[in-house]
């Protein structure tokens, strides 16, 4: 992603997560197989609650890569106007949105998207009452923790953009994001290559999203601010509420997550995967997750001595202890 010096001056935040958006990206993140130990049982859940009649025409639309038709996700702030806004952008679907879509549906049966393509009324009544149910059951129950989850990845990156400016709060949103020059690069499948001309780009974290960065058209439309989605610091699972440690420590657990920011506490010392998930007592596949996601966020490193994998905090990870008290 190529940003240009007025880029780098207008990059900014989502105001606010998005239902539709949201519910395109967990119905993503339940059919992936990556961080089990983190999403899981999540997932196991997801299996049983959602109804046979939503499962069907979502997962035609809305596979694993995230590479979703966008008029599945639309900018909407409420269920309602993100009905109407899916059922709006129907009559501007076009053929080849249409074969993208039936090559990558599985098995490959097009028979339903070529309905919904033809503006068959039961085919989009079926889509809008799938989009309903779906969203009842993933999203509308957990809406509190994912806007905790929002606010709280948008609270840190805005700090870490205020002490160590945009490259490095840009940096930080996949392990495999760097720099070079006032190129982003993400050493991650599918390759494509984006200059963003002046046009600056939107920042919209997801708790459920675990995938490299999406980068999609904005709310503006074409020739507007690109959106770019990345994984929250906090992944849905992993949040908690309640508080804990006082008014201090309560601020910190919400920001990682109760079990996550421990570790980072622990961390003032050197210690190792075993001994971390021993005195926290917790899985080695948990504490592995919450390491990588510690040591994507610039918190803690990671060193190899011998058989032993040891952590420890990072100047970073020690200025966010002090402010979380």
């Amino acid at each position: 992603m190529h940003f240009t010096a007025e880029d780098l001056f207008d990059v900014t935040f989502a105001a606010e997560p998005l239902p539709l958006l949201e519910l395109a990206m967990a119905l993503v993140a339940w059919q992936r197989t990556d961080e089990p130990a983190v999403f899981g049982p999540w997932r196991r859940r997801v299996c049983r609650e959602l109804p046979g009649r939503a499962r069907g025409p979502l997962l035609e639309l809305l596979r694993p890569d995230g590479q979703n038709p966008q008029f599945v996700e639309p900018y909407a702030a409420t269920l309602e106007e993100g009905l109407a806004a899916v059922r709006e952008a129907g009559a501007l679907l076009t053929g080849e949105q249409l074969a993208t879509a039936a090559a990558r549906a599985p098995g490959g049966r097009p028979s339903w998207l070529r309905a919904l393509w033809d503006q068959d009324r039961e085919a989009w009544d079926q889509l809008g009452g799938a989009i309903g149910t779906a969203y009842e059951v993933v999203i509308a129950p957990y809406w509190p923790h994912i806007l905790q989850s929002f606010r709280a990845d948008v609270a840190w990156r805005t700090r870490l953009l205020a002490a160590h400016g945009i490259k490095a709060c840009l940096a930080g949103i996949h392990p495999a994001a760097r720099w070079s020059g006032t190129v982003l690069e993400v050493d991650a499948p599918p390759g494509y290559e984006v200059h963003l001309g002046g046009r600056g780009l939107l920042l919209m974290p997801s708790p459920f999203w675990t995938g490299r960065p999406l980068l999609a058209e904005g709310p503006d439309g074409p020739g507007g601010r690109p959106l770019l989605m990345y994984p929250a610091l906090t992944p849905l699972p992993l949040v908690e509420t309640g508080p804990s440690g006082g008014p201090a420590g309560a601020a910190l657990d919400a920001l990682l997550g109760r079990t996550r920011a421990a570790v980072l506490r622990l961390l003032v010392r050197q210690r190792t995967t075993s001994e971390l998930a021993r005195d926290l007592d917790v899985s080695l596949p948990s504490v592995s997750e919450h390491t990588r996601t510690l040591r994507a966020a610039g918190l803690i490193t990671t060193e190899r001595d011998g058989k032993a994998v040891l952590h420890s905090v990072t100047g970073l990870g020690v200025e966010l202890l002090r402010g979380g008290g």
